[in-house]
C-alpha cells in the first residue's frame, strides 16, 4: 500500500476536498507536478488545470481548479483556489458560452492586460469543457457492455 497524506482543496466558497490521499497532480505556473507522501516542503502558484487526486483506495478522482496557491508542507498539502468543480458540477453549456466569449475578448483586445485578462478566462472555459467531457468519457466506459 503506498503512502498517504493529508490533502485540502479550498475555494473561497467551501472546502472542496479533504482527505488522505495517495498523490495529487495539477498544473503549476511553471509545469506539472504530482506530489506524493515525503514530497519536499514548497510554496507555489497553481494554473487552472484538471486536478487529478488518486484516493487512499487507488481510485482516481479528477476536478476542474482555477488559478490558487498550493502549499506542501509536512502533516498537510493545501490548495487554495479561486475555484474548483467536481465535471457533474459543470453546466457544459455555459462554459461553452464562456470560451466562445473570451475567445471574442481576446480577437478584440488593444491593450495587454486585456489580452491576458481574455486568455485567463478561456484557459479557466476549456478546462471547465475539459472537466465535463472526462465525466462523459467516464459514463459511456461504464455503460459500455463488457465482453
Amino acid at each position: 500500500m503506498a503512502a498517504l497524506f493529508s490533502f485540502e482543496a479550498h475555494t473561497p466558497y467551501r472546502l472542496f476536498f479533504s482527505g488522505k490521499v495517495e498523490a495529487i497532480t495539477l498544473a503549476l505556473t511553471d509545469g506539472e507536478i504530482s506530489v506524493r507522501a515525503g514530497h519536499s516542503f514548497f510554496t507555489a502558484p497553481v494554473a487552472s488545470c484538471i486536478l487529478r487526486i488518486t484516493d487512499e483506495t487507488g481510485a482516481e478522482r479528477a476536478a476542474f481548479v482555477a488559478d490558487g496557491i498550493l502549499e506542501v508542507k509536512n502533516r498537510k498539502t493545501v490548495l487554495m483556489a479561486d475555484a474548483a468543480e467536481w465535471p457533474e458540477e459543470i453546466d457544459a453549456a455555459r462554459a461553452l458560452a464562456a470560451k466562445e466569449r473570451a475567445e471574442a475578448e481576446a480577437r478584440e483586445a488593444l491593450f495587454r492586460f486585456e489580452r491576458e485578462t481574455a486568455k485567463a478566462k478561456l484557459r479557466r472555459a476549456e478546462f471547465r469543457l475539459k472537466a465535463s467531457e472526462l465525466l462523459a468519457a467516464s459514463a459511456a466506459a461504464r455503460a459500455a457492455p463488457v465482453s
